[in-house]
């Protein structure tokens, strides 16, 4: 189909902090767009080498063997300044180099074709969103987004609806209220914590087996590769843990030619991050307080974001619903770019439906929908 604002399909991008995903509205429905290597969500991961430049799952793949110019959770610098004292404390957690740049702007640094080159975070995040090579329509909120997902701008029956979206992702914690009627969605208030993340969880677990690793009489925190194979465990273990009681962690040759084995359970993972799984709660207590809402008024919780698939997650925000089914039917790596997709078909007509003018008091450098028009149609 074409028209005057280009050729090709409408798509939705969610650009996430660690994964980003893309969906198209075909078909009369939402299909998402699986990406070179058969995938349905694609790394935020930006890797330099002295030959080429990585974007996605290039660049993870080779993080272990080339850690200080592989570029991650660059979205998380966006709008801060080097001197933040939470942009130092990341700082210290990353295997690349950032230094401080002109005006405080914090500048990473990597060594590519044999060159020091300086990026800011969003010239990062071009990188990734330029593997689409697409023309941006408009920009959505993430909430709105997932809103439109789930079809709330049809919902009839109550003049206007409480939505509350709790998204917790690998790089982020955020919780917004959305009010929606007439077909208007108006965003009432947002909270959330920006270094409360799925990394975080990762972090817990990556600490414990370094104890545990201490038994071969071998210490690995400084060891830079062995902590990036590690954490990459640690990371699939969670996601394991989210659909089963048990797993195991294995690295071949984690250190000094030393295999790790070790068991990890459900309940372990827990203990190990129980703190942290109850202070996801706390915007959720804090939203509601800002936007002068009752728990009990609001109609609909919905859950996104890949750390929200955590069974204790779900449970503590259900309990302080006292019971409240969550909404979690579409996939939650995929509904920010469902929801965009959606809204990107509305905008070039694909989709014969009206849809009015989105109010927008929320729209973050972490938090963020894409709708784009284009005629590449594979990331």
């Amino acid at each position: 189909m074409a028209n005057d604002q280009g050729e090709g399909p409408a798509i939705g991008i969610d650009l996430g902090t660690t994964y980003s995903c893309v969906a198209v509205w075909q078909h009369e429905r939402v299909e998402i767009i699986v990406n070179d290597p058969g995938n349905r969500t694609t790394p935020s991961y930006v890797a330099f080498t002295p030959a080429e430049r990585l974007v996605g799952d290039a660049a993870i793949n080779q993080v272990a063997r080339n850690p200080t110019n592989s570029v991650f959770d660059a979205k998380r610098l966006i709008g801060r300044r080097f001197s933040d004292p939470l942009v130092q404390r990341d700082i210290n957690l990353w295997p690349f180099k950032v230094v401080k740049g002109p005006g405080d702007k914090p500048m990473i640094v990597v060594t590519y074709k044999g060159e020091e080159k300086h990026f800011s975070a969003e010239e990062i995040s071009s990188m990734v969103l330029k593997k689409m090579r697409l023309n941006v329509l408009r920009i959505i909120n993430e909430p709105t987004a997932v809103a439109i997902a789930y079809g709330f701008d049809k919902s009839s029956g109550i003049m206007k609806r409480n939505v509350l979206i709790f998204d917790l992702g690998g790089g982020t914690a955020n919780v917004s209220l959305i009010t929606i009627g007439n077909d208007v969605f108006e965003v009432k208030a947002v909270a959330g914590d920006t270094h409360l993340r799925g990394g975080d969880f990762d972090n817990r677990m990556v600490k414990h087996f370094v104890e545990k690793f201490k038994e071969h009489k071998v210490n690995i925190s400084g060891n830079s590769r062995a902590l990036r194979r590690l954490r990459t465990a640690c990371e699939k273990a969670k996601r394991i843990l989210s659909s089963t009681i048990e797993t195991t962690i294995e690295v071949d040759s984690l250190c000094n030619g030393i295999d790790f084995f070790s068991n990890i359970t459900r309940a372990k993972f827990v203990d190990l991050n129980i703190d942290l799984f109850r202070k996801c709660i706390e915007p959720v207590e804090k939203c509601l307080i800002d936007a002068k809402v009752d728990k009990n008024w609001v109609h609909d919780v919905v859950v996104t974001g890949g750390s929200s698939r955590i069974p204790k997650v779900q449970q503590l925000l259900q309990d302080f619903f006292d019971g409240k089914e969550l909404c979690k039917s579409i996939n939650l790596d995929e509904a920010v770019a469902y929801g965009a997709a959606v809204q990107a078909a509305i905008l070039t007509g694909m989709r014969n439906e009206k849809l009015k003018d989105v109010i927008l008091l929320d729209v973050t450098p972490l938090s963020l929908g894409v709708a784009i028009r284009g005629s590449q149609m594979a990331i």
